[in-house]
């Protein structure tokens, strides 16, 4: 697992109670608050983290159009040839790729990514990193 992303609808209290209660070190606070970074992340370990989404992140892309629901996406690391694996055999079931590959910051820094869906709508992001070596 490298992340998961939560709606969130009130992002302060999120990062205070990961950071204070749970003592998940907060990562691009700081930017975040800045304007420069659009949403925070807490690491849960060195190898996951989890993605604080503000409402302006998705208050415009619920299914459905009522309610918010928690969880975004979940995102899977995977070495450069299973990830091209995987874009072929996605392609040879037709499982549409809604997005990518495009370039995302995640628990390694920025790799690249598509987004697809899994049989009951659950949204996945399947990502390589150019740099790091990880397990799939």
């Amino acid at each position: 697992m490298d992340h998961i992303v939560l709606n969130v609808e009130d992002d302060e209290k999120m990062i205070a109670f990961y950071a204070q209660v749970l003592l998940f070190a907060p990562e691009r606070l700081e930017e975040y608050r800045t304007g420069e970074a659009p949403f925070p992340s807490v690491r849960l370990s060195s190898d996951t983290i989890i993605d604080l989404f503000p409402k302006k992140l998705w208050q415009n892309h619920n299914q459905g159009g009522g309610g918010r629901e928690n969880l975004n996406h979940l995102c899977i690391a995977l070495e450069k040839n299973a990830w091209d694996e995987l874009v072929k055999r996605l392609q040879a079931e037709k499982v549409e790729m809604e997005e990518g590959p495009v370039q995302r910051w995640g628990a390694h820094g920025t790799g690249t990514s598509i987004y697809f869906r899994d049989p009951e709508g659950n949204l996945i992001e399947a990502r390589y990193y150019a740099s790091r070596v990880v397990f799939g």
